[in-house]
């Protein structure tokens, strides 16, 4: 997967904004201000850090032991690293990104999660 496919995909999600708030090289996908999706722009193959369900975590790293990976730079409990060297098909990955993004809206405050309906 390349990186135009990711950003489309983010972006495509309801209330997603994209910043580059720790310097150019990395691409981080935020719904309602809170990270989703971290993208390491300088990295090849790309990686990208997801949100996931720890028990989940544990789970997809023992599957996938070279491309699922604890999240870099990230509460590696919450966090994983997925590397998109073409092991891992897109739809898993877009499985992926999808649970990411509904574990952030699910931790938003009732308020912001009514706003974001309201988009």
């Amino acid at each position: 997967m390349d990186i135009d496919v990711l950003r489309d995909y983010c972006l495509a999600k309801k209330g997603v904004t994209e910043e580059l708030p720790f310097g150019p090289d990395t691409l981080v996908f935020k719904v309602m201000g809170k990270m989703f999706a971290l993208v390491g722009l300088d990295e090849v193959p790309l990686r990208v850090n997801l949100k996931c369900d720890p028990e989940k975590a544990i789970q997809l790293r023992e599957e996938y032991p070279e491309i699922i990976l604890p999240g870099y730079h990230m509460n590696k409990q919450h966090w994983n690293t997925v590397v998109l060297n073409g092991t891992i098909n897109s739809s898993m990955i877009f499985e992926l990104i999808d649970h990411s993004y509904t574990l952030v809206v699910s931790s938003l405050t009732k308020k912001l999660q009514q706003e974001l309906n309201s988009l």
